[in-house]
């Protein structure tokens, strides 16, 4: 990620924390976007970059840009609305980053849907996170249903989300049926965890012990210390693997050969010596020694080129 495209970034989290600190979370009355179409060409960020046939689909679920806010008559709303092009341009920021790498040699689809606002959110009480997401993971499933009447289904496909997106994620990858998962190159849960109560729930969580494995679900969070791992994002959590040398141990990896970045077998989280400072403080919860902002942008090169290795080793089995 550029240093455009941090202060962009990190301008809009900005505006967006400054606005929630007006107060906007009082009513008792409570508001409900329309749902999304996906129908409707307005509710998708498509990328298409297989231009050889040889790549993979993927589905990208994009993480919190909405505060809690009203509408003209004061109801509150503690969900994104699809239908304003303001709350899609936010979307649109991350979006267009991430295909940057996830559009390279693939196809890219990331639809807009009505994420919960971040004070709805950042609570740490996964049952009411849980509660929360039941319309976002409404909107989900209606357009990963969407997603697979847009392509040819025999295809591998990629489902990945950052933060509020892959909590989505692992969600999304408990409801597939067998089918799907014999076309599931990987699952990336970015910025989030995967709980021991999650894999018992559905054996479709397979944590990935390698580069190459396939049908897999890659999971992290990054950290300066662990004693910054968060309890919202990381706790909780059953896996972590290292996206710099695809290691699920505590062997060290060099990042641009400037960077260490090493995975906690114990506690289940990278730990780096990478300095964030770039990443500001997000309501006293996030960016605070942990480094939850940059999970997608620190490790892209790694997951630009791991993209390509896993849906090559699909292509490879499928062919024998």
């Amino acid at each position: 990620m550029n240093k455009t495209t941090y202060c962009t970034y990190i301008s809009v989290i900005s505006t967006i924390v400054a606005l929630a600190l007006c107060g906007c979370a009082s009513e008792a009355d409570e508001y409900i976007p329309n749902a999304p179409d996906y129908d409707n060409e307005t509710m998708w960020h498509i990328t298409k970059g297989d231009a050889t046939g040889e790549g993979a689909d993927v589905f990208y679920l994009v993480s919190t840009w909405e505060m809690d806010w009203k509408t003209s008559d004061s109801m509150v709303c503690h969900y994104a609305d699809v239908w304003s092009k303001n709350h899609r341009d936010r979307m649109d920021i991350e979006f267009t980053r991430i295909a940057e790498y996830m559009a390279d040699g693939n196809n890219f689809y990331a639809p807009y849907y009505r994420h919960t606002t971040i004070e709805a959110f950042l609570p740490e009480d996964d049952n009411l996170v849980y509660e929360r997401m039941r319309i976002p993971m409404k909107d989900i499933k209606a357009a990963f249903e969407n997603f697979n009447s847009r392509r040819d289904t025999s295809r591998p496909f990629i489902i990945a989300g950052f933060s509020q997106g892959a909590a989505a994620t692992v969600e999304l990858v408990k409801s597939l049926n067998e089918d799907q998962m014999k076309h599931l190159v990987a699952a990336y849960v970015i910025g989030y965890k995967v709980t021991p109560s999650d894999t018992l729930e559905s054996r479709n969580l397979k944590a990935a012990q390698g580069a190459d494995d396939t049908g897999v679900i890659i999971c992290y969070n990054t950290v300066k210390d662990v004693k910054y791992i968060l309890k919202m994002t990381t706790i909780p959590g059953t896996m972590c693997i290292n996206p710099v040398n695809w290691s699920t141990d505590s062997i060290p990896g060099k990042l641009n050969d400037t960077v260490t970045v090493v995975t906690s077998p114990t506690c289940k989280v990278l730990v780096t010596d990478y300095p964030a400072h770039e990443y500001k403080p997000i309501l006293g919860k996030l960016n605070m020694g942990d480094i939850h902002s940059g999970e997608p942008w620190l490790y892209s090169e790694c997951l630009r080129e791991n993209f390509h290795v896993r849906t090559k080793a699909w292509r490879a089995q499928q062919s024998k």
